[in-house]
């Protein structure tokens, strides 16, 4: 029984070690999105759409990226920023982590259809060769959606120890 605990302790230590990881990779890229202005106000966010629809967005999502996210280009480039820094914050800090994961998949899928499509006559691998990028963080967000990756290493956790258990003086 106790080398079954110590297993789970390192398991739940491990998940959130990776999701600590990829929190501090959310902040970084949201940081200098949301404190710089070329992405948010100077065209950067709109650049990286124009080079998507360019070089590989989906068919069916083109026409999404072309007529509703560039007209709204700079509200969706704050969205964007200010999602990614959050993400990274709800990750790190171990806040709100399933709620942060779903955006967090939703936005590899966005991602996804928005820059990796291999072309029509691509073989099935390449399908999710060409989409690692985004494929990976996506499971990063599931497992920490679906599993407990808050349980350990988060201010819920340090916070749940220093309380002193209910009706104990």
């Amino acid at each position: 029984m106790g080398a079954t605990k110590a297993g789970a302790d390192r398991n739940a230590a491990v998940l959130a070690g990776l999701r600590i990881a990829v929190g501090v990779l959310f902040l970084i890229f949201g940081q200098y999105k949301v404190f710089a202005t070329q992405f948010t106000l100077g065209g950067g966010f709109q650049f990286w759409i124009n080079r998507f629809l360019e070089q590989g967005a989906y068919p069916f999502m083109a026409p999404i990226l072309r007529d509703f996210v560039l007209p709204h280009g700079t509200a969706i480039a704050f969205l964007v920023a200010y999602g990614e820094l959050a993400i990274g914050l709800a990750l790190v800090l171990g806040i709100l982590v399933r709620t942060a994961s779903t955006c967090g998949m939703i936005y590899m899928v966005a991602l996804l259809f928005s820059s990796n499509y291999p072309g029509p006559r691509a073989a099935f691998w390449q399908y999710f060769g060409g989409a690692l990028d985004h494929l990976v963080p996506g499971l990063c967000f599931a497992a920490f959606a679906l599993g407990e990756s808050a349980k350990v290493l988060s201010v819920p956790s340090y916070l749940r120890r220093r309380t002193p258990a209910s009706g104990t003086r």
